[in-house]
């Protein structure tokens, strides 16, 4: 590619080009000229350092160009771009994936994800009987996908990890497990080996899923630690003595 003629009218039309950025800029902020650049045959581009504190590595990009046989300059474009090792604002996240657990509210409704890995269609009839009995303890009928492979793994290694894992405090100190409880109510399908819900009322993980080796006070099986109750002698008043007043 040929090289473009240096145009000397705008080239030197710095004064020009600085007007019109501080046209748009914020009072102060457009600094030195840092030079222009001949971006095609009668138009170039000047740069001006950016002051503004918010702006670190930006600069002020303002296109002049020209008509042929003209002796003048014309604006074209004013822009604030950033340099290298500029400041630059996060990657736009789309909001479907910026949410994170916990952050649904009462009336918030998640999008709708087509190709999501953690489900799989849900069950056909495949007209073979042993087949189908497997599919509908498993997977249950009426719904259009259910837990894939990769999404049972992702919340089982969740929830043994969680506050009612058997690596848990509260585990950790409990008398019993959860496996040896009778509040302890089994799942269904693939997870039942490992996780349960809690139905006890007085256990801290009433109504939520808890991992078999889980466990609390609250164990249907274990009673406090009886103690004999101490024995106290109350003091003896002795009112046989006469008490003697002494008149003052």
């Amino acid at each position: 590619m040929a090289s473009v003629k240096p145009d000397a009218v705008l080239t030197s039309a710095v004064e020009m080009a600085r007007a019109a950025a501080e046209e748009i800029a914020e009072p102060g902020t457009v600094g030195e000229h840092q030079g222009a650049v001949m971006e095609g045959d009668r138009v170039a581009t000047h740069s001006f350092a950016c002051t503004a504190a918010a702006y670190p590595g930006w600069h002020w990009a303002v296109t002049l160009s020209r008509v042929p046989r003209a002796r003048k300059a014309t604006v074209s474009e004013v822009h604030l771009l950033p340099g290298t090792g500029a400041l630059l604002s996060p990657a736009w996240v789309p909001y479907a994936e910026r949410l994170a657990p916990g952050d649904i509210g009462a009336g918030d409704r998640t999008p709708y994800l087509e190709d999501d890995p953690r489900l799989e269609a849900g069950w056909e009839a495949t007209g073979e009987e042993d087949v189908d009995q497997v599919a509908l303890w498993e997977l249950g009928l009426g719904r259009e996908r259910v837990l894939s492979a990769e999404g049972r793994d992702a919340a089982a290694t969740r929830w043994v990890s969680g506050d009612h894992g058997p690596d848990s405090e509260t585990a950790r100190k409990a008398p019993k497990p959860c496996s040896t409880c009778g509040y302890f109510v089994p799942m269904a399908g693939a997870l039942r080996s490992v996780f349960g819900v809690c139905a006890n009322e007085w256990s801290p993980a009433d109504g939520t899923v808890v991992a078999l080796g889980f466990g609390c006070g609250a164990h249907s099986e274990v009673d406090e630690e009886k103690r004999s109750p101490e024995r106290i002698d109350p003091p003896v008043l002795d009112d046989s003595r006469e008490i003697e007043f002494v008149e003052r």
